[in-house]
C-alpha cells in the first residue's frame, strides 16, 4: 500500500481542519490569485470537460476560522450513459433502464475525488457521468489533495477513496485510524467532527483497513462511525465499495436525490442503502444485528442490484432522518486516582451520529445515559428508536430504554476482556459497540454508535466486597508481553497497583515500579505529596506516563 512519506504529509490538511490556513504557504502567482480572492468572493469551480479543476481562486483567503466549502457549477452536464462498456450484472442492467425511462437521477452533478494521486483509482470510463476532482499544483504540494478527505468541503455529493496508510515507525496505522486517534485532523476528537463535517454535506470516502482489521489478529479501530466505508483489504480494496456508492447515487429518484442533498441527509441515506442490501443482510432483523455494521466491509456480499432496487424506491416523504445522539450523564474519572496521565481523559469524540469513550479508570462498572431526542424526520414522521449491542459480552452489558419511543436509554457497562468479532470468528477486539437506528414508519435509519474500548493490555483483578460489588484489587498498568494495543490511546505505563481495603472502603494503593515499592492514599499522595504524570516521549519513541514527584 502506498504511503504518505513522513506524517508531515497529512498535517497541511489538518491545518484546513482547525482553521490554520495561514500557515499554509501560496508562493509567487497564488499570492496573488489570494489578493483578488481578498477583493471578490471565491470563485466557484466550474466544470468543463468532465472536470472540476479546484484553485487557490475557489477558496477564501487565509487565515480561515472555518473548513471552507467550495462551490461547484456544472454548466453542461455530461451527455453520456449512466454506466460504460461491459457492465452486464444484472445490477448495471437495473440501474441503465431506470435512468433511460428519467425513473433514477444517474451521476450528473456528482464528483469523485481521487486523494491517492492514481494509486487505485476508480475507471471512470465505467462511470463516464462522474465529474473528477482535480486539484491546482499549488494545493498539491501542500498535500490537500492527498490522504484522507479532512480538508475542503463541496456543496455537490462526492465519494472518493485514498488507499494510503502509515506504513512505517511506531505508529503505523489506516488513514481512519490517523483521524479518529488525532494524527490528522487536530487533536483528539477533532477528526471524528471533521468526518461528521462530510457526512452532513454528502462525502462519502472508502479507505482500506490496511494491517488493522487482519484476519487471526485483533480490530484495532477505536470506534465504530457512519461517516465512511472501511474496505478489507489493502490497496485496491476499496475499488468494489467505490462502484457500490456510484451506483447508489445514480439510483436516486432526481427528487429524492435533491431533497437529500438539501436536508443533509445524502450520506446517512447511502449509508443505510449501502448496509442494508448487502448478502449477509437478508431481513430486517439483520439490519438490527452486527452482521449489518462491521467496523470493516469485504468486498464478499456486495449486492449492485439490491443497492440499486432499494436506492429507488425512497421517495422523498420517505427519507429517513439522521440519528443524533448526544449523553445525558457518564462518569468522569478522577485524574491521579482512576487514571493517570495529563490532560487524559475517557472522552475520544462527541459527534451527532458517533460517540466514542476510551476505558481508563479503574473502576468494574460504568453508567452512561444517551439521547435521541434532537433527531427529527425530514418530513415530521412519528419516530421509533432502536438500541442494539453490536460487539462486547451481553453479560456486561445491560441496555435499558427509558421510555416507550426509545428516545433515552440507560447503558450500564461491565469490565470485559476481549470478545469474538460477529462475522469474522478468527478476530478479537476489546471494544463494545451499540447501535441506535431510527424508523419513521417506511424506512430504517443509517446507525448511530456508541463506542467503548477498553485497554486489553492490561491485566485487572476484580473481587467481591462486604457489598458483593466487584472492585479492584490489582492493576498491572505495564503491558503483557505480545499484547496489542495503541499506545496513543494508551500511553505505555510502567507500574502495578495493589489496592487496599479497610471493609468496604478503600484504603489507597501499593504501587510497585522500577522506582520501588510506594503506598499510596484514597487522594492520589504519596509521602505526603500529589505527583503529576506528564505524558512524555519513552522508548521507541512511544507515549509514556511519567511519575513525576517533587
Amino acid at each position: 500500500m502506498k504511503t504518505p512519506r513522513t506524517i508531515r504529509s497529512v498535517l497541511p490538511v489538518a491545518a484546513l481542519v482547525l482553521g490554520l490556513f495561514s500557515c499554509v504557504s501560496l508562493p509567487g502567482q497564488a499570492q496573488d490569485q489570494v489578493q483578488d480572492a481578498e477583493e471578490t468572493s471565491p470563485q466557484p469551480v466550474v466544470v468543463n470537460g468532465g472536470v472540476a479543476y479546484v484553485a487557490p481562486v475557489h477558496l477564501p483567503p487565509p487565515p480561515l476560522a472555518t473548513r471552507p466549502t467550495v462551490q461547484v457549477t456544472f454548466p453542461n452536464l455530461k451527455n453520456a450513459p449512466v454506466l460504460g462498456r461491459h457492465k452486464e450484472l444484472p445490477g448495471h442492467k437495473l440501474l441503465a433502464q431506470l435512468v433511460a425511462r428519467g425513473a433514477a437521477a444517474g451521476n450528473r452533478g456528482d464528483l469523485y475525488e481521487n486523494r491517492d494521486r492514481g494509486h487505485s483509482r476508480l475507471k471512470l470510463a465505467g462511470h463516464p457521468q462522474l465529474t473528477e476532482l482535480l486539484y491546482h499544483p499549488l494545493l498539491r504540494d501542500q498535500n490537500i489533495d492527498y490522504g484522507p478527505a479532512v480538508g475542503l468541503l463541496f456543496d455537490a455529493p462526492v465519494i472518493g477513496n485514498s488507499s494510503t496508510a502509515l506504513t512505517r515507525g511506531p505508529f503505523t496505522r489506516s488513514l481512519p485510524r490517523l483521524v479518529l486517534t488525532g494524527m490528522a485532523g487536530g487533536g483528539l476528537g477533532d477528526g471524528a467532527e471533521a468526518l461528521y463535517q462530510n457526512y452532513v454535506t454528502g462525502q462519502i470516502h472508502v479507505y482500506p483497513s490496511y494491517r488493522d482489521h487482519e484476519p487471526g489478529g485483533t480490530d484495532m479501530f477505536p470506534a465504530n462511525t457512519p461517516y465512511y466505508i472501511i474496505s478489507q483489504g489493502s490497496s485496491g480494496s476499496d475499488q468494489p465499495h467505490l462502484e457500490a456508492l456510484a451506483m447508489i447515487l445514480a439510483a436516486f429518484r432526481p427528487t429524492t436525490k435533491a431533497r437529500l442533498m438539501e436536508a443533509g441527509l445524502l450520506a446517512p441515506t447511502v449509508q443505510m442503502v449501502f448496509r442494508r442490501s448487502r448478502d449477509q443482510v437478508s431481513s430486517r432483523g439483520d439490519y438490527r444485528a452486527a452482521i449489518a455494521h462491521p467496523t470493516v466491509f469485504p468486498s464478499r456480499g456486495l449486492n449492485l442490484g439490491r443497492m440499486v432496487a432499494l436506492a429507488n424506491t425512497i421517495k422523498p416523504e420517505d427519507i429517513p432522518p439522521m440519528v443524533r445522539l448526544s449523553v445525558l450523564s457518564e462518569p468522569v474519572a478522577q485524574p491521579g486516582v482512576e487514571m493517570f496521565g495529563d490532560g487524559l481523559s475517557e472522552r475520544l469524540f462527541d459527534t451527532p451520529s458517533a460517540i466514542a469513550r476510551i476505558w481508563r479508570s479503574h473502576r468494574f462498572e460504568r453508567e452512561m445515559v444517551l439521547s435521541v431526542e434532537d433527531t427529527k424526520d425530514p418530513n415530521d414522521r412519528p419516530l421509533t428508536f432502536d438500541w442494539v449491542l453490536l460487539r462486547g459480552d451481553g453479560r456486561q452489558v445491560d441496555i435499558d430504554v427509558l421510555d416507550e419511543a426509545g428516545t433515552s436509554a440507560r447503558i450500564t457497562l461491565g469490565w470485559q476482556g476481549a470478545n469474538v468479532v460477529a462475522g469474522s470468528p478468527d478476530m478479537s477486539s476489546t471494544r463494545v459497540d451499540i447501535a441506535v437506528i431510527a424508523n419513521n414508519g417506511v424506512h430504517d435509519s443509517a446507525p448511530a454508535f456508541l463506542s467503548v474500548q477498553l485497554p486489553g493490555h492490561e491485566t485487572r483483578h476484580y473481587a467481591p466486597g462486604p457489598d458483593a460489588r466487584m472492585r479492584i484489587t490489582r492493576l498491572v498498568r505495564t503491558p503483557r508481553d505480545g499484547a496489542v494495543y495503541d499506545p496513543l490511546l494508551f500511553p505505555r505505563t510502567e507500574w502495578a497497583d495493589d489496592f487496599t481495603y479497610d471493609g468496604a472502603d478503600m484504603t489507597g494503593w501499593r504501587r510497585r515500579s522500577e522506582y520501588g515499592d510506594q503506598t499510596f492514599d484514597t487522594t492520589g499522595r504519596v509521602e505526603g505529596q500529589t505527583p503529576k504524570y506528564p505524558v512524555i516521549e519513552g522508548r521507541r519513541g512511544l507515549p509514556t506516563v511519567f511519575q513525576q514527584t517533587r
